[in-house]
Order: structure tokens, then C-alpha cells, then sequence
């Protein structure tokens, strides 16, 4: 299999879908924290924050979420 139907074939899990929800809110966490971060630390959070967001794009997160909560 590829990566894209990896991605498929794991959205048809909740739990999936809750790993995902975790890392989102990871995500946000990491960006309220910029608020009192050094510009060394920005630097570092800002690339985990890309991280997270090219994870998130890449599995379609709000898609998934929404599907495995109704």
C-alpha cells in the first residue's frame, strides 16, 4: 500500500481519529505557548507547530474528526 491509502484505510477508525484530535490539540498548545517563548524557543515551536500542521492537512483532520464524532 501507499501512503494515501494507508491514510484511507486508517480513517475508518475512531481511533484514529482520536490520535489525530490529540495532536491537534498538541498543536494548539505549542502555539499558545509562543506568547511568553524567547526567540530561540519560537524558532523551535514554530517548527513543531509545521510539523503538526503538515500532519494534519495531510490526513484531512478536520474531515476526520467530524466524522468519527457524529
Amino acid at each position: 500500500m501507499n501512503l494515501e491509502q494507508d491514510i484511507k484505510w486508517l480513517s475508518n477508525h475512531p481511533q484514529f481519529a482520536m490520535f489525530i484530535n490529540v495532536l491537534k490539540e498538541s498543536r494548539e498548545s505549542y502555539i499558545s505557548s509562543l506568547h511568553d517563548a524567547t526567540p530561540e524557543r519560537i524558532m523551535q515551536i514554530s517548527g513543531r507547530v509545521l510539523a503538526y500542521d503538515d500532519i494534519l492537512r495531510m490526513v484531512n483532520a478536520e474531515d476526520l474528526i467530524r466524522k468519527h464524532t457524529q
